[in-house]
């Protein structure tokens, strides 16, 4: 898990490569996890609240990076990661494409 995570920030302007299965949900759990304990901290005090705010925002560009190179070992493009746009169907949609296995070309 951690090595996914160190993964996780040290590709984060990564769009090239490829994350495997369990690296991507590895990542993916570990960033909820830090999330929830800043937000269960930041409702004790408001200085939390600024770094769950920090976080969150510093976690896009490597979260969207993630999912690029997650798609592409799935054998995908990256545009489809608009998919995710289209409410409930979207998402429920990534997530069937975020468990495929890798692909071998």
């Amino acid at each position: 898990m951690i090595a996914a995570y160190q993964a996780f920030w040290t590709h984060a302007f990564d769009f090239k490569g490829r994350t495997v299965r369990n690296a991507f949900w590895f990542a993916i759990l570990d960033n909820l996890i830090v999330t929830l304990v800043l937000t269960i901290l930041a409702m004790q005090a408001s200085v939390f609240a600024a770094l769950a705010t920090v976080y969150t925002v510093a976690t896009i560009i490597p979260g969207i990076s993630l999912v690029v190179r997650r798609l592409r070992d799935a054998g995908k493009a990256w545009a489809w990661i608009f998919i995710g746009l289209i409410p409930v169907v979207g998402s429920i949609w990534l997530i069937i494409l975020y468990c495929q296995p890798s692909f071998v070309a």
